[in-house]
């Protein structure tokens, strides 16, 4: 990474991360160096950037970059989604994850996107107003402001105000979701008029100015809470919504709640993990898989063995992820259990070194209920060691694709991520059972992984976008650091994924050889290699050593010729 400053701005406009030099002798108060960030956009990353010249810490960043990615990726979060921030306090040596998931509305129901004869109804949970649950961002930017920050919120949300107002180039990845929500979207009014100028996608380059999100973050930051949750833009929200077939209620905003929770640890190998609690299934399954691991010595095999026994460290956790997991305010979750070493060894014991476990053959799923390119993620670390990993999302590109009138705000269909119909597949392919059905208030559940990995060496912050391959992705980049990795080679990484079902490993081009792919497939795997490279990873790593930070942004992230 290079030293931030106005001529480094110029003259790298694809710069995903920006590194701030701190004093010299910091490395030696076990201080870093220097502060940096990593995240999906450039603009993002500057905003951040500015918090921290203003004197705030990386929470207040955090709120920077998190309002920030809501103008310039409109696509992937925003304030009319949700997410988990996973913070630091270097001071008090104290980690809190700040749960900041969507939540159904009052008059949601179990069956609410099934047809007569209880079958999923298609694009119910996922297009208009009716898939959308209650926002959690907003509620959580303010939340780390005024609790971890040291600026006022309307500090660190000025520069999003201002990228709204002024309006944001258009790229690449803002454009292809356009085109393929389109017909979506042309049932949102507010939304042609936003991001379809004159009723065409806008090419590339061509200004995107959002001035009813600017008002909208205007009122966040100078009311606070009830600047969203309460009065003129909750009012706009619910009209909106209801208009358009939607079951919000001035009660359901009113009445949200950000959770505070303790982060779920795990250690492997001298290293701390320190991840996502529930309502994520990032933690339960990145310890479950790590524990089953625990038991080979990883190094001494070749890389078809190797890479053998991460999928079938995979297939468990994900199989556990659909019977197990969702909301721990709702349903009791066997955590303890499941990220218990002695449960590893367990689904260890069922674990072949010659052949693959066909997903069929584990327990099958209880049904009867009795038990990227969208999301983004951003890393930070400051001068004073404070961390966050934040993880935001509105779940598919553009979420619900509708815009209340008046409000500028993109509205998720996180609703999908319930499971609509125990044992079948959401979006992401994958199936869940009762623990994560539909029911009031109840927070969906999410793969969402922010993630801290802390040993001798140092300290880095991981995560990234991309669905059910989250946490797959995780592993990977984990897996990765312990072998002595820098965030660059983290991020750029080739990637497989399993997750129970389908009983298939997807993989990127070059994730295996040519006869790692033999042996994969002699041993009874299913292989599909994947259309396109997914994940927009962004880590920010601490060597105590030299107290350098470094930052490292996802390749797959970049687009040749993009103009920002």
């Amino acid at each position: 990474m290079f030293p931030f400053h106005q001529h480094t701005r110029l003259c790298c406009a694809l710069l995903l991360a920006v590194v701030l030099v701190a004093p010299a002798d910091a490395a030696a108060r076990r201080q870093p160096a220097n502060a940096a960030i990593a995240a999906a956009h450039p603009l993002a990353v500057a905003a951040g950037e500015e918090i921290l010249a203003s004197g705030g810490n990386a929470f207040d960043a955090a709120v920077a970059v998190s309002a920030a990615l809501a103008v310039v990726e409109p696509y992937a979060s925003g304030l009319g989604g949700g997410g988990f921030w996973l913070l630091h306090l270097a001071k008090s040596d104290r980690d809190v994850f700040v749960d900041g998931r969507e939540v159904a509305p009052a008059a949601a129901t179990p069956g609410m996107y099934l047809d007569a004869a209880g079958n999923p109804v298609a694009g119910l949970s996922l297009d208009g107003p009716l898939a959308a649950g209650i926002p959690g961002e907003p509620a959580a930017l303010v939340h780390i402001a005024s609790r971890y920050g040291r600026l006022p919120l309307a500090r660190s949300l000025a520069p999003a105000i201002r990228l709204a107002e002024e309006g944001v180039p258009a790229h690449v990845r803002m454009t292809l979701g356009l085109r393929f929500r389109r017909q979506v979207a042309e049932k949102s009014p507010a939304f042609m008029a936003t991001f379809y100028p004159g009723g065409a996608i806008p090419a590339e380059g061509a200004v995107i100015r959002q001035p009813e999100l600017a008002a909208t973050l205007h009122r966040l930051a100078t009311k606070g809470f009830d600047g969203f949750y309460r009065g003129e833009t909750a009012e706009r929200l619910v009209a909106g919504v209801r208009a358009a077939g939607g079951i919000w209620a001035p009660e359901d905003l009113a009445g949200y709640r950000v959770r505070e929770r303790e982060p779920l640890r795990g250690s492997y190998r001298g290293t701390t993990l320190v991840s996502a609690p529930l309502p994520s299934a990032g933690g339960v399954g990145l310890v479950q898989m790590l524990n089953i691991l625990a038991g080979y010595d990883l190094g001494a095999l070749d890389g078809a063995a190797r890479k053998h026994l991460l999928i079938e460290a995979m297939r468990r956790a994900y199989r556990d992820r659909s019977i197990y997991l969702g909301d721990p305010d709702f349903v009791a979750v066997p955590v303890e259990q499941l990220v218990h070493p002695f449960y590893a060894a367990g689904l260890r014991s069922s674990i072949r070194l010659d052949r693959a476990t066909p997903s069929a053959s584990l327990a099958a799923i209880d049904t009867d209920g009795s038990d990227g390119r969208d999301t983004t993620h951003f890393s930070i670390i400051d001068a004073a060691g404070n961390r966050v990993g934040g993880t935001l999302s509105i779940n598919t590109w553009y979420g619900a694709t509708f815009m209340p009138p008046g409000t500028g705000v993109v509205l998720n269909n996180e609703m999908d991520d319930f499971t609509v119909k125990a044992g079948t597949a959401n979006w992401f392919e994958l199936v869940g059972a009762g623990a994560n059905a539909i029911a009031p208030g109840k927070r969906m559940l999410s793969s969402m992984s922010p993630t801290f990995l802390e040993s001798t060496r140092g300290v880095a912050v991981v995560g990234t976008p991309g669905g059910s391959r989250i946490i797959s992705m995780v592993l990977l980049a984990t897996l990765q650091w312990l072998d002595g990795a820098d965030a660059a080679t983290m991020v750029s990484l080739k990637r497989f994924h399993h997750q129970y079902e389908p009983d298939v490993v997807t993989y990127e081009d070059g994730a295996f050889t040519p006869g790692e792919l033999a042996a994969l497939e002699a041993r009874g795997h299913r292989l599909q290699r994947s259309e396109r490279n997914y994940g927009n990873m962004n880590v920010v790593t601490w060597d105590f050593a030299t107290g350098r930070v470094e930052a490292g942004m996802d390749p797959r992230g970049r687009v040749v010729g993009q103009v920002y």
